[in-house]
């Protein structure tokens, strides 16, 4: 898993310093402008957060700033409720709606019998072809054989993974050789504070 993480990492630093090298020359301007059109301003956007718990609550705290419009998706949400965070918060039946409205969703459920597999193909089919799907939850809430034929036909613009079906990811998965997919494995909490963050929840 390492050997396959570093190797991604080698060849995303080569094309960096290709860049890098070629900003002087004609084809160096040209790969700015390329470069300069992939970049999103995050102010406006729409961010999606399924599983509005603790950790969702913690992904808007971090989005809002950015000016992003925060909508949470709860089980059991009361009638018009909304926090300091969320500009709205629905239930788990506004999935499809919400998957089609975002700009970008953020998963964070937890595995259940409910959960599972949740996120099916049709709901992964409503992204928008500009919508990047990031998942710290749990994997198999996810139809990730749906997630992989969306990355792959580029019907999504990409995915941040933390969390699979199958961990750690089997070295033939489809998701390593994909260059619109940042993969880790399981530890997208693992900051040099993380123990005394936890702690303090």
């Amino acid at each position: 898993l390492k050997r396959h993480r570093l190797l991604a990492a080698r060849r995303r630093a080569r094309e960096r310093a290709g860049f890098v090298h070629r900003r002087g020359s004609a084809a160096g301007k040209l790969a700015a402008r390329d470069f300069l059109r992939l970049l999103e301003e995050l102010h406006g956007r729409t961010l999606g957060i399924v599983g509005y718990g603790d950790i969702g609550r913690a992904i808007a705290e971090r989005a809002k700033p950015f000016g992003m419009r925060i909508v949470g998706l709860r089980r059991r949400p009361l009638a018009g409720e909304r926090d300091d965070l969320a500009d709205e918060i629905w239930p788990l039946t506004r999935l499809r709606e919400l998957m089609a409205e975002s700009d970008d969703v953020a998963v964070a459920l937890p595995l259940t019998e409910e959960t599972h597999r949740l996120i099916g193909e049709a709901d992964v089919n409503a992204l928008k072809a500009t919508a990047v799907f990031a998942n710290v939850g749990r994997g198999a809430v996810v139809d990730e054989a749906a997630l992989v034929r969306a990355l792959q036909d580029r019907r999504i613009k990409g995915a941040v993974l933390d969390v699979f079906e199958t961990e750690p990811l089997p070295n033939d998965s489809p998701l390593w050789g994909l260059d619109n997919v940042l993969p880790s494995p399981h530890t997208a909490d693992h900051t040099r504070t993380w123990l005394v963050d936890a702690s303090a929840l």
